[in-house]
């Protein structure tokens, strides 16, 4: 890759890794600690992260379990809506436990739909990066900093950076919706 992509290839890659974040909190059925990285709890009179006062584990295939140490603070009270449905934590004093049910298939159903949703989302900020990367390949040509040749050169680079990432994209969806659709 050449120096004058970098920078774009390096935004289409953080494109990548925040629809990775994103669908990683989508509870598909297994207990998985990172569904708690909005959660904030009351840590003397501040919200604080939960995993930065407690240890989050998984138990079992659909058991979380919440380990507060020496911290002082109550059961945490998730602030995305997604996560406050039937999750009863279950407090013995020394550690929370939440428990998920696995979803039923209509829900399953619903959740594919918001992973390819975020997936679409995804590759247009990607395909938005290589315009705004063509545009500023155009006005190099016309400011005299590259040639015809290059700026072709540029925009074939910037095109196999596209095609990689919407693939990546496509790729990491699908393997999200097969993790959804088992049960």
């Amino acid at each position: 890759m050449s120096s004058t992509t970098k920078p774009f290839e390096e935004k289409m890659n953080a494109s990548v890794n925040h629809l990775v974040h994103e669908l990683a909190s989508i509870r598909a059925g297994r207990a998985n600690p990172a569904i708690l990285d909005k959660v904030a709890v009351d840590y003397y009179g501040s919200p604080t992260p939960i995993q930065q006062i407690a240890a989050v584990a998984v138990a079992e295939a659909r058991i979380l379990t919440i380990s507060r140490g020496t911290a002082r603070c109550s059961s945490p009270s998730p602030s995305n809506p997604d996560q406050r449905h039937r999750h009863q934590p279950i407090d013995d004093g020394q550690v929370i436990r939440l428990v998920f049910p696995a979803p039923t298939e209509e829900r399953r159903k619903q959740l594919t739909k918001d992973v390819k949703k975020q997936g679409e989302d995804a590759k247009t900020a990607v395909r938005n990066i290589r315009r705004d990367a063509m545009d500023k390949f155009k006005a190099m040509k016309k400011a005299g900093e590259i040639t015809e040749d290059d700026q072709k050169k540029l925009e074939e680079e910037t095109q196999k950076l596209t095609d990689k990432y919407v693939k990546m994209i496509d790729d990491t969806c699908a393997d999200k919706n097969k993790e959804i659709m088992e049960v």
